[in-house]
């Protein structure tokens, strides 16, 4: 289960049969019930090409049993070591006739409980009672993110397309790669599989041409300590 090296080279990994066909069921059964029950929620956001679920672990606690299975236990600990904790997710439904896509892009941005000066930490931005920040570029090189796909995702209803390597350049403007020299992968992950990413490496998607779902749960994670007076809105330890 050592994936760290590719993480390390390329920026991302993916791994397929982590979870199981009932896991999955499961997973999408305890969605389907908080969606159906809370339509009005604050942290859904809902369009014609994507349906959003932010603070998912904490909108849907019981979903995190499922999430942490002994596979996906394993594979934080044996390529990334002990410490880590949530610092933010998401749950991504992107329909079978979405034209929703993203352009190229690094997450660059933590969630945080409030703002205050601190140093080097940048941009501030605040949604719906929701602060964001940029934090020193040490903090962004040692976290890293799961995507659980609870569909099969392809080419066809917008896989990550990735430049691999590009975690490795620091934060960067899009438009300072030379995109003849680089390389891109399409991202293609099994229904319960994962894919590993680093923050700073640049990644975007396509719109939907096969009529086929998307759903997704994003989970990032960190071990860094915040300065003085400054906490992950969404800090939560994983129970193993």
């Amino acid at each position: 289960m050592n994936y760290i090296d590719k993480i390390n080279s390329e920026g991302f990994s993916i791994v397929n049969n982590v979870f199981t066909e009932n896991e999955i069921e499961n997973l999408i059964s305890l969605i389907e019930n908080k969606t159906a029950n809370n339509p009005e929620n604050a942290t859904f956001r809902k369009s014609q090409d994507l349906f959003a679920i932010r603070q998912f672990h904490k909108e849907i606690p019981e979903t995190l049993d499922f999430i942490f299975n002994k596979n996906l236990n394993q594979i934080i600990e044996s390529n990334f070591g002990k410490g880590y904790f949530i610092t933010k997710s998401i749950y991504f439904d992107k329909p079978e006739k979405s034209n929703w896509f993203v352009a190229y892009h690094q997450d660059l941005t933590i969630s945080v409980d409030k703002k205050i000066e601190a140093e080097n930490f940048e941009n501030w931005t605040v949604k719906q009672n929701q602060f964001a920040v940029q934090p020193p570029k040490e903090i962004l090189e040692d976290n890293f993110t799961i995507r659980i796909h609870i569909d099969k995702t392809t080419k066809d209803n917008g896989a990550l397309k990735v430049i691999n390597n590009s975690h490795s350049k620091g934060i960067l403007r899009i438009e300072n790669l030379d995109f003849e020299k680089e390389t891109e992968t399409i991202c293609e992950v099994e229904k319960g599989g994962i894919m590993i990413m680093k923050p700073l490496l640049f990644h975007a998607s396509n719109k939907t041409t096969n009529n086929e779902r998307r759903r997704v749960i994003h989970i990032e994670f960190s071990r860094e300590q915040l300065p003085q007076g400054l906490e992950w809105s969404e800090k939560t330890i994983i129970q193993n």
